[in-house]
């Protein structure tokens, strides 16, 4: 038996996944959907009841898209350290890490919101991230709880990781949306 199996039979669990996803590829989607949903929805909020959009606000509308895009891909790579990070705080009791872990989603809220509001006249990097932290603070948690329950060895199934990371994103889109 492998030290990253707790039984044979978690094992063999892991040997007939057919979509397994490992740690850095979790953290990496994970973090792209968080990157990409919660901003675009609060950008999307704002615009709905800022009331219609005319042509003088288009500039607006493809600044906030860039900023999107760049909050989605330094959430993507930023998820392949975090990933290496979880993986480490995994080891730990359940109590100490679900100590730490806010701490690392506050981080990778902060690096990925900072970079995409860094486009908003410099201010926007301090809304960004601390919208960001609070976000990957709260998201992160959670989603690490689920991904410890479900893995095997070290991969969790692509069919258990897209209901629990879709439904942590859009709960926390809906929570925005209801701000």
């Amino acid at each position: 038996m492998n030290a990253i199996y707790r039984s044979d039979q978690e094992k063999l669990e892991a040997e007939m996944m057919r979509n397994p996803l490992d740690f850095k590829k979790t953290y990496s989607y994970f973090g792209l959907m968080l990157g990409l949903f919660p901003p675009f929805t609060f950008f999307a909020k704002c615009f709905y009841e800022s009331g219609v959009v005319n042509r003088d606000e288009g500039f607006i509308f493809i600044l906030l898209l860039f900023v999107n895009l760049v909050t989605a891909v330094v959430g993507y790579f930023s998820g392949k350290f975090i990933g290496r990070t979880v993986q480490e705080a995994e080891k730990l009791s359940w109590t100490k890490m679900i100590l730490v872990i806010p701490f690392i989603g506050l981080l990778w809220g902060i690096m990925a919101g900072g970079a995409g509001g860094m486009f908003i006249f410099i201010i926007g990097a301090f809304f960004g991230a601390f919208i960001g932290g609070t976000v990957g603070a709260a998201a992160l948690p959670v989603f690490t709880v689920f991904h410890r329950l479900l893995k095997k060895g070290e991969m969790i199934e692509m069919k258990h990781f897209l209901p629990i990371a879709f439904g942590i994103v859009f709960t926390i889109c809906s929570l925005i949306l209801g701000l």
